[in-house]
């Protein structure tokens, strides 16, 4: 499960927060279905009209959830992410950046022994136009984002953000935008949501936002060169000088690996039409899709 629907129940663990509140009320005014919320000093309290919870086990208990969004500090992720994960959530979206590295380890190994999926960390999470969303993209501004059957995928939320607007503007929907974050160890790689977006039954194309660092374009190119869906790709990094430090943990390149030049090799190789600039990408999608409904014919 990475899609989120609208039947999910959500928990939001750090509810009464200032993000936490704000988010939270965002994401219940575009139909979220947020059925309870966390946090330890305000238990048996109600917070904007949702029940408050020492822990996720104890929200677990009297009002089952299917995903938990954290509003927490780094120095408390891990435990969060463990109570969620034990409560028997079967997504978490992690939000917050700056987990120390043994943290993050832990949370993928806890999340491995109960069959959670972990989406994150520094995701801005998941928007399903028309639906709702869990996280802190603007998936209430229909401005940004419209129903469709475009999936989006991305490890930034500006870009994403950015795509998404493009999209709308040129009036191409979203089926879903799915932020898998942008630090090194995550727990959805671009494959993995690549994969749920082929096998979604609502979306017939797909755009696939990347940035220099690491292997998951590459990884993900392997999985495109099977796929009948049409993708296209935008690469972000293409004129950073080397040295650079990025703003995202996981953009980090070594020698040839992770570079500008390999991603957009590997993609290209598998079928990807890859674009310069966020601009151009409704227009080569549109040309994209339509080659695919002629051939069809």
């Amino acid at each position: 499960m990475i899609i989120y629907r609208k039947t999910h129940r959500v928990l939001v663990q750090g509810i009464t927060g200032k993000q936490g509140t704000f988010w939270s009320e965002k994401m219940m005014a575009c139909g979220t279905r947020i059925v309870a919320g966390v946090n330890p000093k305000r238990a048996g309290q109600t917070h904007i009209g949702v029940p408050v919870f020492a822990s996720a086990q104890q929200a677990m208990e009297r009002e089952p959830f299917d995903i938990a969004v954290m509003f927490i500090p780094p120095a408390m992720a891990k435990d969060a992410a463990r109570d969620a994960i034990e409560a028997g959530a079967r997504m978490i979206v992690i939000l917050t950046e700056h987990i120390p590295a043994f943290d993050v380890m832990a949370i993928h190994e806890a999340a491995n022994e109960h069959g959670a999926r972990i989406v994150g960390p520094n995701t801005a999470g998941l928007v399903t136009p028309g639906e709702g969303f869990v996280g802190i993209m603007p998936g209430h501004n229909t401005n940004i984002f419209q129903p469709g059957d475009v999936g989006v995928i991305s490890r930034s939320g500006s870009l994403g953000t950015l795509v998404c607007l493009n999209l709308t503007r040129a009036g191409i929907g979203q089926s879903a935008f799915l932020g898998i974050g942008g630090d090194p160890m995550i727990g959805t790689t671009t494959r993995d949501a690549l994969e749920a977006l082929d096998r979604d039954p609502r979306t017939r194309a797909i755009v696939m936002v990347g940035e220099i660092g690491g292997s998951m374009e590459e990884q993900a190119a392997a999985y495109a060169a099977t796929m009948q869906r049409p993708v296209v790709a935008f690469i972000a990094g293409r004129s950073s000088p080397p040295g650079k430090k990025m703003g995202h943990a996981g953009a980090i390149v070594t020698g040839n690996a992770g570079s500008y030049a390999s991603k957009r090799a590997a993609l290209e190789a598998a079928g990807v039409t890859v674009v310069d600039t966020p601009s151009e990408i409704p227009t080569v999608l549109r040309r994209r899709m339509a080659a695919e409904v002629a051939a069809a014919e």
